[in-house]
């Protein structure tokens, strides 16, 4: 793996989001300065660097005490497979780990990480959404 550092800057070129967003190909990406607003006002942002490349990001919103929600954790294709989200999960954790409720969206083929991370099925909820995009 690179040398890869986490950090919770705010400062990330609007640029270098979209380009990893469009990477993969999450329809956000079409809605750049809404995509950017809403980084960058998260309650949490992690970026993922190596060195001034943007390899990754997730953010998290939440109440500050009881309830966060992670709606984004994107690795660049370039890195994923070498346990970047797996550290953005462990920052974010050190922050949220004793909250009363940590929730988040996966589809399929993210079930297994982020099961791996301590996430279970929410039991017999149906997740709901009004929804702009047609995949992320």
């Amino acid at each position: 793996m690179s040398n890869i550092t986490i950090s919770e800057r705010r400062d990330i070129d609007k640029e270098d989001i979209i380009a990893l967003y469009r990477a993969n190909k999450w329809s956000s990406a079409d809605k750049p300065t809404e995509l950017y607003n809403a980084l960058t006002n998260s309650h949490t942002l992690l970026s993922a660097w190596d060195g001034e490349r943007l390899a990754g990001i997730g953010n998290a919103i939440s109440d500050g005490h009881l309830v966060v929600y992670y709606p984004h954790l994107l690795i660049h294709p370039d890195y994923q497979g070498q346990g970047i989200g797996q550290m953005i999960m462990k920052k974010m954790q050190e922050k949220y780990g004793h909250f009363h409720m940590q929730m988040l969206t996966s589809d399929s083929q993210t079930v297994d990480f982020y099961q791996k991370a301590g996430f279970t099925r929410a039991g017999n909820t149906v997740p709901m959404w009004i929804y702009g995009g047609d995949e992320h």
